[in-house]
């Protein structure tokens, strides 16, 4: 299994010295990949990322959220054709960067609706993520829907709902990515969600239910990595959390962090990778009892 680390951990720019700044603190931290946050797709240089990935032996992942300008389940086509064309872009960076995963919400737009999903809005997605599908299984990469709460999607906020999403959707390069911050707030347990999802889940994110340090707030890390366990999971595990000490003023607003749980990102960064690490280690000795 690759455990990696969120950008934002450490920067809230993504220039060659944000760069530089976080992929060298998922190195120093003992992650094994980081996960790129892809806020403006088209001014990222995949050659240069790759570059700098080489030059430390970190590999990459990467994640967006759309905005309502760009949300593919909108009614208006310029708007859906738009998100549509930044997707494709942001595969485009992934696979030039090596990459070969692109996941987050990139079926709607990130934010609070104020009326459920409409059929129209939502067979638009579908059919822009199944073209997006070919798109990415050309260029070696993989899709994977961020299942998130009520106050970040109407769309899908469960692995179940998840699952219905994907076959709406009909592509095989299209998967599952599931996040224990947002399966807190949703979803009934930490184990069904999991196992509903089976060989369909390709992706997770572990943050707390604060987004502050792991083991600190109320997700039960433990049945969650046992349910891993249970499917065999060996796909990429990511730590998320932010700080307004690290991400911009503007984007801590976007995220909703009113009060920050941490300042230090080498030492949150480092506590989280020894965290899932030795909640792995736990559940393989299991095979011992």
């Amino acid at each position: 299994m690759q455990i990696g680390v969120h950008g934002l951990v450490f920067t809230g720019e993504f220039d060659e010295p944000g760069l530089v700044t976080a992929i060298s603190g998922t190195q120093q931290a003992g992650f094994d990949f980081l996960e790129l946050p892809l806020m403006d797709p088209f001014s990222i240089d995949g050659a240069a990322v790759k570059r700098i990935l080489d030059d430390h032996g970190i590999t990459m992942t990467a994640s967006l959220g759309l905005d309502a300008a760009h949300d593919l389940s909108s009614e208006e086509p310029g708007v859906s054709a738009r998100g549509e064309d930044l997707l494709r872009r942001a595969v485009d960076v992934v696979a030039e960067a090596g990459g070969r995963h692109l996941c987050g919400v990139i079926y709607s737009a990130m934010q609070k609706y104020m009326t459920p999903a409409t059929p129209a809005g939502r067979a638009n997605s579908a059919r822009a993520l199944a073209r997006l599908a070919d798109h990415a299984q050309a260029s070696g990469v993989e899709l994977a829907i961020e299942i998130v709460n009520r106050y970040e999607t109407n769309i899908v906020n469960t692995a179940r709902a998840g699952l219905g999403f994907l076959d709406e959707i009909g592509h095989d390069n299209v998967h599952l990515h599931l996040d224990t911050y947002h399966m807190n707030i949703e979803e009934s347990g930490m184990v069904e969600p999991v196992l509903d999802s089976a060989d369909r889940l390709r992706y997770v994110h572990i943050g707390e239910s604060h987004r502050g340090y792991l083991g600190t707030g109320s997700v039960d890390f433990g049945s969650f990595f046992r349910a891993l366990g249970r499917i065999d999971y060996d796909g990429p595990i990511v730590f998320e959390s932010f700080s307004s000490a690290v991400v911009s003023a503007s984007l801590s607003n976007t995220l909703g962090i009113w009060r920050n749980l941490w300042d230090d990102p080498a030492d949150l960064a480092a506590h989280a990778n020894r965290f899932i690490r030795d909640q792995i280690r736990a559940v393989e000795t299991i095979a011992f009892h």
